[in-house]
């Protein structure tokens, strides 16, 4: 028998100490990636419906502070990626109906780009803080941030869905910024206080955290100080040119699967304006006929006799396979003489309307409730030409659903001249989620940076309407049916926030920080900033 030894026993060998060890060194550089992927869903806490907008200021500071403390550069970024993961998974976890299984996959795609955020934290925030990373570290991690729902916000990616400055949608003050630089400003405002208060906890010397804590004031005070210096938008005044108020109905059916009796829903509740006081458009849901109307005439008809009876316009939601044989979403204006124009979807939701790479990823329609064929997208956007009950001008920007994440086609319709977005949904899919709150929001959102009223007309709720600066003026919930009648105050034919004449300025300069920063950092290989 073998001698017993240090390495040795009677039953054999023992393990060594460096692989008894290895479990727990595994476990311990895990222990933060996961931490971070929890700290990566506090954010959305401040989202609707959750809705505590206050907690968005702070939410990101547990994710920071875990990518500062890392060992090294490649962990801080790990722990970003993590976080950003987290963020998703929670933020968008209300599509697990839609894609099913795919939903981790896109948390992972997407959570892949705040990987730099992590970079950025760690690289300028290192101990020992100084006053100059102080002062830089607000302003670039918000640049790297905004980078990152820039990126995401390309249509082809699936748009711009869970941007931080979205959690602000119920304060007016806040989202004066997006009167100025779009919701990019708002989301670059939250990010900068943010990293300011991890300064502000984390520095040593009382020098940094004093120039960080004037950092933050600022950027908190930045928004109601240019709410309450800058007049609101013009109001409109009555006249031959155009009314000065749009008076609308919002028709919403309530949760009506089958495709006809949803129409009658909408009929009906449209039919009871009848003999009150008269309204110069009814607005449908997305998807509130399944006839083409353009080869249906007893559909045609029907809608021709509601707008007559009612005396306005109607914006019917017509989700239809067309004489080519595809499918499309369309927004269609009725008037008692027939169809009087339309626009067709330009921006379909990706899963929800087509499968992006088909080829690749159609398996996720055999395992979720994904598109079974894509939708055929339009090719235009241009406003509707409404008229009000005195037969005066009125265009109208009509958009579709999703569209109303876009921050770009909502300014495109303020400059072809729309006085008022209107906006046709159907969240019915995610009914008993958080979607219907965080997709009413965006309308809220689009009216602040374009100056511009906004309604949104659902299905199944919520049905809102918005004043020139995001106020909301009237909503039907999710529990709600009927229609839902607004005066809508119009602002000055040719009002232009600042926002709808400069447009993406905001995140283009947050590419161009973000990718000098990245430059010098490669060029020097050290942390961003030298220190002294």
């Amino acid at each position: 028998m073998p001698r017993p030894s240090l390495l040795t026993g009677p039953a054999g060998p023992v393990p060594s100490t460096d692989a008894a060890a290895r479990p727990g060194r595994a476990l311990a550089r895990y222990r933060p990636r996961l931490a971070a992927l929890a700290a990566g869903a506090l954010p959305v806490l401040a989202f609707p419906a959750p809705g505590v907008a206050a907690l968005a200021w702070v939410a990101l500071v547990p994710g920071l502070l875990l990518m500062q403390r890392a060992p090294g550069a490649r962990e801080a970024a790990v722990r970003g990626w993590w976080f950003g993961a987290g963020f998703i998974l929670t933020g968008m976890s209300w599509l697990l109906s839609s894609v099913g299984p795919a939903l981790p996959l896109i948390a992972v795609v997407f959570g892949s780009l705040q990987a730099g955020v992590g970079l950025a934290v760690w690289r300028l925030l290192h101990p020992p803080l100084t006053v100059r990373r102080a002062l830089l570290a607000p302003p670039v991690v918000a640049a790297v941030w905004l980078t990152t729902e820039y990126a995401r916000s390309w249509p082809a990616l699936g748009g711009p869905w869970a941007l931080l400055g979205a959690t602000q949608w119920q304060h007016p003050a806040v989202l004066a910024l997006a009167s100025a630089g779009g919701i990019w400003l708002v989301s670059a405002a939250v990010v900068a206080v943010n990293t300011a208060v991890l300064v502000v906890l984390t520095a040593v010397d009382p020098r940094p955290r004093a120039a960080a804590a004037l950092l933050a004031a600022a950027a908190l005070a930045a928004g109601p100080l240019l709410f309450a210096l800058r007049p609101a938008p013009q109001a409109a005044a009555e006249g031959p040119a155009g009314p000065a108020e749009l008076r609308l109905a919002l028709v919403q059916p309530g949760i009506v699967d089958e495709p006809q009796a949803r129409f009658e829903a909408s009929a009906r509740a449209t039919a009871a304006l009848v003999g009150q006081p008269p309204v110069d458009l009814v607005v449908w849901g997305e998807s509130s006929t399944t006839a083409d109307l353009d080869r249906d005439p007893a559909a045609l008809d029907r809608l021709r006799a509601l707008s007559a009876a009612t005396g306005a316009g109607l914006l019917a939601g017509e989700d239809a396979r067309k004489a080519d044989g595809r499918i499309s979403k369309d927004a269609v204006l009725v008037s008692p003489d027939g169809v009087v124009d339309r626009y067709r979807k330009i921006r379909l939701v990706p899963f929800g309307e087509y499968i992006p790479l088909r080829p690749v990823l159609g398996w996720v329609a055999g395992v979720s409730r994904a598109a079974g064929e894509n939708r055929a997208p339009g090719s235009g956007q241009e406003p509707l030409p409404v008229v009000d009950r005195s037969g005066r001008a009125l265009p109208v920007g009509a958009l579709i659903c999703f569209e109303s994440a876009f921050p770009d086609m909502a300014r495109t319709a303020a400059r072809d001249g729309a006085r008022v977005l209107v906006y046709q949904a159907s969240t019915s899919t995610f009914q008993r989620s958080w979607a219907p709150e965080q997709h009413v929001s965006l309308a809220a959102i689009r009216a602040a940076e374009t100056g511009r009223p906004a309604v949104q007309a659902s299905l199944t709720g919520v049905s809102a309407a918005f004043d020139a600066q995001g106020r909301e003026l009237a909503r039907l919930g999710t529990e709600d049916t009927g229609a839902l009648v607004v005066r809508l105050p119009l602002t000055a034919p040719g009002t232009a926030t600042w926002y709808t004449r400069v447009g993406d300025v905001v995140p283009m300069t947050a590419v161009l920080v973000t990718a000098a920063a990245a430059a010098l950092a490669v060029r020097r290989r050290q942390p961003l900033v030298s220190e002294r």
